[in-house]
């Protein structure tokens, strides 16, 4: 046995790890910009990255090293260093050569970028802003401000993980992303910490299969990124690990983020859980859910609070998955408006459901009444607010 308990300070909340979010100059108005992670002894190494065909640079520099370990991660906003070439990932080797070279007593380097595509790198004054880190600040808070973009909060998260023997572990995270947000992993940010003694050989396997039911599983506008990445770093310092309590406790870090993703989707105002069960396999019900999130007719409709659960049928049946109108239930909350074709919609029934999409967050469930697959996807709604920020999104 084991329990989660919710602690502060994001990715500096594992021992050994440190943090700092500083303003470079990337952004206006002396808004925080570059971060770093640092751990004081090496870390394993692993990640996810998008499957966007123009990976950015940062992406290609990773693989092109192989990276298995390191303990410095340098993060930077505003420029995402995608479609730049091999420009691109040289600007990051002198970067990083500059790093070593300033702050010593890092070793393997890696760096990761978000925000505008098809800009080069401002190299130097990342360089300048690298120079003013202190590797012994612990501010997982100031480091999570400085990967935001259109975010409108920083996303962090962290817990203690006490087994029943006494022993216990930590695990801690920051995460950004509002918008461009279909991640198909593995623009969405996302690094780990822990101290826990995962064998490296477990970390990928890990990472994949929490994905799925996390950061897989959102959508804001069902663009993918040039530069998803969730990225695990493990020093092991706690000495400690229980696979099935990690494991438990990574997907609980993920999910968390991810929905704080959704919930600060551009412009949004609600999040939604797309519950599909009943389907003939758990891919087929990943496909209607997904789809349910990508609709901009079933988004425009959260946004309006329109119970509109004709668009919600027709989008399962667009989507490819196997389904009957004969079988499927579709419920809004604990509002059930269609039933195995039966429409239940009546004005009664209608203000409720209308009354459940008031809500902030809440679920709407379709069975498609075929087999035992399931899944769920969240989602947000799309209105005027969302159109404003891409419209500016260069200024």
């Amino acid at each position: 046995m084991f329990k989660l308990v919710s602690i502060d300070n994001g990715v500096c909340a594992p021992q050994g790890f440190y943090a700092d979010g500083i303003a470079a100059g990337l952004k206006p108005q002396g808004q925080k910009d570059i971060a770093f992670i640092h751990s004081d002894t090496l870390c394993d190494v692993e990640a996810i990255f998008t499957t966007n065909r123009f990976q950015a640079a940062p992406i290609r520099h990773f693989q092109k090293h192989g990276v298995k370990q390191s303990d410095f991660v340098l993060i930077n906003a505003k420029n995402a260093n995608a479609m730049t070439g091999e420009k691109g990932v040289e600007d990051i080797e002198t970067i990083l050569a500059h790093a070593c070279d300033r702050l010593g007593n890092i070793t393997h380097p890696v760096m990761s970028s978000t925000g505008v595509i098809g800009v080069p790198l401002p190299v130097e004054k990342i360089k300048a802003g690298v120079e003013r880190f202190d590797l012994k600040k612990r501010d997982g808070d100031a480091a999570a401000e400085a990967i935001m973009t259109t975010d409108s909060y920083p996303k962090t998260v962290a817990f203690e993980v006490q087994l029943d023997s006494g022993a216990s572990f930590r695990i801690g995270a920051m995460a950004k992303g509002a918008g461009m947000i279909d991640p198909a992993m593995a623009t969405m940010l996302c690094f780990i910490t822990t101290d826990a003694a995962i064998p490296q050989d477990e970390m990928k396997p890990l990472l994949r299969a929490c994905a799925a039911t996390t950061f897989n599983a959102i959508s804001v506008d069902g663009d993918t990124s040039t530069n998803d990445t969730v990225m695990l770093l493990s020093n092991g310092k706690s000495g400690i690990y229980r696979r099935e309590a990690f494991a438990f406790a990574l997907e609980k870090v993920m999910h968390e983020l991810a929905l704080k993703i959704v919930a600060d989707g551009e412009g949004a105002t609600k999040c939604v859980a797309f519950r599909v069960t009943g389907a003939k396999n758990d891919a087929d019900a990943a496909v209607a859910a997904k789809a349910l999130t990508h609709s901009l007719l079933v988004k425009t409709a959260l946004y309006g609070e329109d119970p509109n659960w004709g668009r919600i049928a027709s989008t399962i049946g667009a989507s490819g998955a196997e389904c009957d109108p004969r079988t499927l239930t579709i419920t809004f909350g604990n509002v059930t408006v269609y039933d195995k074709g039966t429409i239940l919609f009546d004005e009664e029934r209608e203000a409720k459901a209308a009354k459940v999409m008031q809500k902030k967050a809440f679920s709407i469930h379709c069975d498609l009444g075929i087999g035992e697959g399931a899944f769920t996807a969240y989602g947000c709604d799309l209105g005027y607010e969302y159109v404003k920020i891409n419209a500016d999104y260069r200024t």
